[in-house]
């Protein structure tokens, strides 16, 4: 097949040329075929020369004069007038000698490139020229931008995008016909030679539409089997005990919220059900996650069941050890509670294991070290994923094979999910939204700061470690030289223990330290054995330290909208006020994002706008996936997402067999693995 030829099958591709499209990962035709364009510059409109006007312009007209010469050492200028029957304009290239040798005097061209002023006189600069013809490549049309490298430009990449369109058989369709009517689609087809070569701005939306269409609806077929054959699976049915949940409320410290309780209800309903629950809470920051889950686990437990609760970090498994100790304390079941995690004795693996193969230990928290082979369930039923709700196949047939039966799955995130993703990449999940923080609880102040001002801001840590309260502070690096202008964990530590802070407790933490050293100064400032603690993300999603108030972001314009807000959640999880401030690297104004974070903290419509900011393509935040990103739809156009889904809902109504549809086929295997919970 052409589409799996290497690209010197196609002609003016040599080893050299072959080589750098490698470095772009196109290795075959249909790669590139497949290698959409990032952007478009339109010069699909020819104007006589006396229209001209500053800006991307282009003309039809017969250049008559070009001279090259050399004005200083490495710096060549060729100038050429070029005319039409309304005037003449100055067309002016540096370094590009060739030019004019390679100028048909008295000839028609198409010229196309930006107007613009150059030593004191309009000109065209650098312009693409082209004699006139029928299909003009590099100018006079909507010119397609694709991502570059070294040796390897746009003008050369249309040039070979010409010649494969020439000598490729027209691109099977991959949708069912139907739907492509109904939907009143462009044909694949039509849609991947507008996305290459669009003759119009319409063409180039209705191609876009359709493209973009494929690939959400792809999303939303690929996540909607992958709950269908979830729903087939049979789970052990936890009937509800209303007495039971009514007292563990009473018991607790403080009121739920309307969130909470209703989340837990939507829990309660799917665990009567023998089939597998799949559930994904998702709370801003402080939300109270925690306390969901352990209703839900106490549900379970209280009926003779084993629950497992797994988080990213040794260090969040044991807070939530202590957290489940604490609630359950009350109720006499905190001898039900085991802890499993790496960096125990080989003795205590060894007594948590054969407690947990003997039904004794109930409550098993820890990493995903409890998943691992040596690991026997004597009957579980509940599987708790806090911050890793994509658990992927290969995970819950271990489960599977440990329990014998599917486990019901609640899957936690304190990452606020935008409407249009979670209509596409999680439409397995039935989804519980917790938007408000228990009562008590402060807006966290934010701030941007501008870098003169560093010397006030210290004075305010200083002001607050006074009072007894702690300080995270967090740095985009390492080291120096990792990214120019910004300042690394190790540079900002030695200033402050040397200088600044030198009288202070100061901590470093960062991810190239080993798992026991970033556990140990963790623990140090969980018991306030440390004022400050300098570190780089690693605490994103990390421990509750109620008393911590106050969150320093160096270098803030670095850092994405989802990452500050998750960041800005360490601080203010207590009474106390909690304070966020985002230092930039330089005076100069604040983006869109960082002015958004200082005026808001409600994650969702943060959520909402990192999406609209990132544009098409972006999964959000900390969500994000290389195999996911979409290249052509935008997950803000909730009209293509609605209809989206639509259609793969009808699709699976109409018994529709996918393996009619080879691409399709191919496309959902893959896209089935990566949106299944991993």
């Amino acid at each position: 097949m052409l589409s799996t030829s290497p690209l010197t099958a196609i002609k003016g591709i040599g080893e050299t040329l072959a080589k750098n499209f490698q470095r772009l990962g196109i290795l075959t035709i249909g790669q590139l075929v497949d290698n959409f364009p990032r952007a478009y510059e339109d010069y699909s409109t020819v104007l006589p020369i006396e229209k001209l006007k500053p800006g991307l312009v282009t003309i039809e007209a017969v250049i008559k004069q070009a001279r090259g010469r050399y004005v200083r050492r490495g710096l060549h200028i060729t100038e050429a007038v070029a005319s039409d029957k309304s005037g003449s304009v100055r067309l002016v290239w540096f370094n590009q000698p060739y030019r004019e040798s390679s100028i048909n005097k008295g000839v028609s061209y198409f010229i196309s490139g930006r107007f613009e002023l150059s030593r004191q006189r309009l000109a065209i600069m650098n312009p693409n020229i082209e004699l006139v013809s029928q299909f003009p490549v590099n100018a006079a049309r909507i010119l397609p931008i694709y991502r570059e490298t070294k040796g390897l430009n746009s003008k050369q990449i249309r040039k070979v995008m010409k010649e494969v369109f020439m000598v490729m058989p027209k691109p099977t369709e991959s949708l069912p016909l139907w739907l492509v009517t109904k939907s009143k689609l462009m044909s694949r087809a039509e849609a991947i030679r507008a996305i290459h070569f669009p003759s119009s701005t319409s063409q180039l939306e209705k191609a876009k539409l359709r493209l973009g269409f494929e690939e959400v609806f792809s999303l939303c077929l690929a996540s909607l089997i992958n709950k269908q054959e979830n729903i087939e699976e049979h789970a052990l049915s936890i009937p509800f005990q209303e007495k039971l949940a009514k007292d563990f409320v009473k018991r607790l410290p403080f009121k739920l919220t309307d969130g909470q309780r209703l989340s837990v209800w939507n829990i309660y309903q799917d665990l009567s059900r023998s089939e597998p629950m799949n559930r994904l809470v998702e709370g801003d920051v402080g939300s109270g996650k925690t306390v969901v889950a352990a209703m839900a686990a106490l549900m379970v437990l209280k009926q003779g069941y084993q629950v497992s609760v797994m988080a990213p970090t040794e260090l969040l498994a044991r807070q939530h050890a202590d957290t489940m100790y604490q609630l359950f304390k009350p109720l006499g079941m905190e001898n039900e509670i085991d802890l499993l995690v790496g960096s125990m004795t080989a003795k205590q693996k060894l007594k948590a294991r054969q407690a947990i193969a003997k039904g004794q230990a109930k409550l098993i928290i820890g990493t995903h070290a409890i998943i691992q082979e040596n690991v026997n369930m004597k009957n579980l039923a509940l599987v708790v994923i806090d911050e890793q709700h994509r658990f992927g196949v290969d995970q819950r047939q271990a489960l599977l094979a440990k329990a014998g039966h599917m486990p019901h799955l609640l899957s936690l995130t304190a990452t606020p999910i935008p409407r249009s993703l979670a209509l596409t990449l999680y439409g397995e999940l039935d989804i519980s939204v917790m938007a408000a923080k228990p009562a008590g609880r402060q807006p966290v102040i934010t701030k941007i700061v501008s870098p003169n001002s560093r010397k006030q801001l210290y004075e305010k840590i200083e002001t607050e470690i006074n009072g007894s309260h702690q300080v995270f502070v967090v740095c985009p690096t390492i080291t120096d030289g990792e990214r120019l202008e910004t300042r690394s964990v190790e540079k900002v530590y030695e200033e402050f223990t040397r200088g600044v802070f030198a009288h202070r407790r100061v901590g470093l933490m960062h991810g190239r330290l080993k798992a026991a050293e970033k556990n140990s100064c963790m623990e140090k400032f969980i018991h306030h054995e440390l004022d400050i603690l300098v570190s780089t993300t690693v605490v994103e999603v990390g421990v509750d330290i109620p008393n911590a108030t106050v969150m320093l972001i160096e270098n803030a314009d670095h850092f994405g909208l989802a990452q500050i807000h998750q960041l800005r959640g360490r601080v203010g999880r207590s009474q106390h006020q909690g304070y966020c401030f985002l230092l930039m690297s330089d005076s100069s104004a604040p983006s869109k994002r960082l002015l958004a974070l200082e005026s808001s903290d409600d994650g969702f419509r943060l959520a909402e706008l990192d999406l609209s900011l990132r544009g098409p393509g972006a999964i959000y935040g900390q969500l994000q996936h290389g195999q996911l990103d979409l290249r052509i739809a935008n997950l803000s156009d909730y009209s293509l997402i609605a209809s989206a889904r639509r259609a793969a809902e009808e699709f699976l109504g109409k018994g529709e067999n996918l393996l009619h549809y080879k691409q399709l086929s191919a496309n959902i295997d893959r896209l089935r693995a990566v949106t299944s919970l991993n």
